[in-house]
């Protein structure tokens, strides 16, 4: 919000290394010609246009330039000099891209498309693991930036061929004034007017503006501001250009503070900005098993249910459902069909209520918890962080009597290790909640189509509806739950399955049309965090069995709902046409796709939530916050975000964080007091 564009280090691409670039993104979207009869001129277009027309191969380059952070970007480095030599080309792509003529090798570029083709194919089924990352990195990159870029005008020259209609713009404000005790809503053009409305902005201060305005406004909402030195030796040689002091410093801004990357930039609010609406408390299961198994008594206490009653209410959480979307509609007319249990899904709406008296300094990036150990314990006193100005980057801090980190289960492990925290147990623990996806196409040939000719896949409530029907959640607790994504052009490009240019693009036809349900597991299965870039995980076959088993039940459901073909993303891409096929056949094909094997790149697992990382206990050997929140190694600094879960939680952790933090606020309430 109102941030500066982040500076990275770009990597200078040769001419021979663009040319292999622009040579990989038209293999996977090239220019097809198609029959001017059977296709309007916008399908045509959009069939005619390749990825380097559309300027593709220049954003994918800048991405590998340095705008992704990742611990194996320097392999697709590595791979297009080699792409742009003709022994480079040999070595990746074998005998398939030799000419009968002398000088019999060529460079990738000069490979014709049928060929490039075969080879990406075989990249992607590779045994060589290292082939399989550069096939995904290079078609998610493409097909996510060709589907997702627009024009000055805001437009994407595929989205009105595969039948996408983006937000207008242009669409009214909506600002709430009071009026006594009544409310009313005011609908303004907008025009001339960049002004936002709400309880939130009025405490919002741009750092990277006004350096007066910015520090009298701090000093209008009462927070003394300083420029002089600070007592504490580690604060005075971090060379802040300011210094703040209040009660309390949160780091983050969503669901208990949490900030989600997208992929280098955070906003305000987190994951309760960009979120799924999907408002579920933590389940009767979940709470009996961290009270009992885990002794965090907290969970099964009176405090902690009136915690999600508060939340709830706060959130304005409700369970009615006026027109359902397309995704939903079809899961539960599936799960009816097939007798299998269906839930409506309690969603959050707006409140607007009296936030108290607080800053928000977005754009902002934490560099350390600052400590002070003179009372022979180690204390939290506040947060270094850093910001950007027109003049360069610049540190700031903030000194308070409580710290709370609630950075979400990613971020937080990794500011813990940057403020000198020797708990073992800080980034491991990691669960992800992994997910897989079945689809299945609904064509609008006929007005009584269903559903309806005016339904479209990215309309609607997101997730309203939800099954059981292999959670587990009356036995061991640990099975999978199917629910619906929300895929924009791109999402849905990146993780479809590739088998060739046109079948990518026929795909893509069918994009408003084609419903996903997926299957999101209660993962046993753990990783551990080193650094936000640097993340392992490991998938245990009893996860992948419960994938499976949900994966199934929802190709089922697409088929029962009425899709005339269904399929995985599963890097084979088989398609079943359910209307032609015999119970054998469909039988067959939905056992088979079910169990095929998900390691190794061979289908896009999904991470839905990420949480546990620094999971809450009672022995600091086996925990890195007690139940209080507060860490067992430095006091004064809570954790309030998804990290402190023992476990994974099995639905979608929104309300549980919040109660969480509700809770944990009480004890730094009695902390300040």
């Amino acid at each position: 919000m109102g941030g500066k564009s982040r500076v990275y280090k770009s990597w200078q691409f040769s001419c021979g290394q663009m040319e292999a670039l622009s040579a990989l993104c038209d293999t996977l979207l090239p220019s097809v010609d198609v029959d001017e009869q059977l296709h309007p001129s916008v399908h045509r277009q959009f069939y005619q246009t390749s990825a380097s027309m559309a300027g593709t191969p220049h954003h994918v380059a800048e991405l590998l330039g340095g705008k992704i952070e990742h611990p194996k970007i320097y392999l697709a480095r590595l791979a297009l000099g080699l792409l742009s030599t003709r022994i480079g080309t040999f070595v990746l792509c074998g005998t398939k891209s030799l000419c009968p003529n002398f000088p019999y090798f060529r460079t990738f570029s000069k490979v014709p498309s049928e060929e490039r083709e075969q080879i990406l194919r075989s990249w992607s089924t590779s045994n060589f693991l290292l082939l399989r990352i550069l096939f995904t990195a290079l078609k998610m990159f493409t097909l996510l930036l060709f589907f997702t870029k627009v024009n000055e005008k805001g437009e994407n020259l595929s989205w009105k061929a595969i039948g996408y209609c983006r937000p207008d713009p242009g669409c009214a404000k909506t600002r709430i004034l009071k009026t006594g005790p009544q409310e009313r809503e005011e609908k303004e053009d907008g025009a001339g007017k960049d002004e936002l409305f709400g309880p939130l902005y009025k405490g919002i201060i741009n750092l990277n503006q006004s350096r007066e305005e910015a520090l009298h406004k701090l000093q209008s909402l009462s927070f003394p501001v300083s420029t002089s030195h600070s007592r504490n030796r580690r604060v005075m040689s971090l060379n802040p250009s300011f210094i703040v002091k209040c009660d309390a410093v949160v780091v983050g801004s969503g669901s208990g503070g949490g900030q989600k990357r997208r992929p280098q930039r955070s906003t305000v609010g987190g994951g309760s900005t960009i979120n799924w609406s999907a408002s579920i408390c933590t389940p009767p299961h979940v709470m009996r098993e961290w009270s009992e198994k885990y002794k965090l008594k907290l969970f099964g206490s009176k405090t902690y249910q009136q915690a999600l009653d508060i939340v709830c209410q706060k959130m304005g959480v409700q369970s009615e459902v006026e027109h359902e979307g397309f995704n939903n509609m079809i899961l539960r007319k599936g799960c009816e069909n097939l007798g299998y249990p269906v839930d409506t899904v309690p969603c959050n709406a707006p409140s607007h209520h009296y936030c108290g008296n607080g800053a928000i300094l977005p754009a902002c990036e934490a560099i350390k918890v600052i400590t002070d150990d003179n009372s022979g314990r180690k204390r939290a006193t506040g947060v270094a962080f850093a910001f950007d100005t027109p003049f360069g980057r610049e540190i700031g801090i903030v000194e308070s009597g409580v710290t709370v980190v609630a950075s979400g289960a990613i971020c937080t492990p990794a500011l813990l290790k940057r403020s000198g925290l020797k708990n073992p147990n800080v980034g491991k623990n990691l669960h992800i909640h992994p997910v897989v996806m079945a689809w299945g196409y609904f064509p609008d040939p006929s007005p009584d189509a269903w559903p309806a000719p005016e339904k479209r896949s990215y309309e609607g409530g997101i997730i309203t509806a939800m099954s059981k029907v292999v959670a587990n959640f009356e036995t061991s607790g640990y099975g999978a739950i199917i629910q619906t994504p929300s895929l924009h052009p791109g999402l849905f490009s990146a993780l479809m399955p590739w088998i060739s240019g046109i079948d990518m693009k026929n795909r893509m036809a069918k994009f408003s049309r084609t419903a996903h349900v997926f299957a999101l597991a209660r993962d046993k299965g753990s990783g551990e965090i080193t650094s936000e870039t640097n993340i392992s995980y490991k998938l245990e076959d009893f996860d992948q069995e419960n994938l499976s088993k949900g994966l199934e039940k929802g190709m089922r459901i697409l088929a029962a709902a009425g899709a005339e073909e269904i399929g995985t993303q599963h890097n084979t891409g088989r398609v079943l046409k359910v209307k032609q096929a015999s119970k054998e056949e469909f039988e067959r094909f939905v056992k088979e796709e079910s169990l095929k094997p998900l390691q190794k790149l061979s289908s896009p697992i999904a991470s839905a939530h990420q949480m546990g990382s620094c999971k809450m206990g009672v022995d600091p050997k086996g925990s890195v916050v007690n139940p209080t929140g507060e860490t067992w190694e430095v006091e004064g600094l809570f954790l309030a975000d998804s990290s402190v879960f023992p476990t994974a939680l099995g639905v979608n952790p929104m309300v549980t964080i919040q109660a969480i933090a509700y809770c944990i606020a009480q004890s730094v309430l009695e902390v300040l007091r």
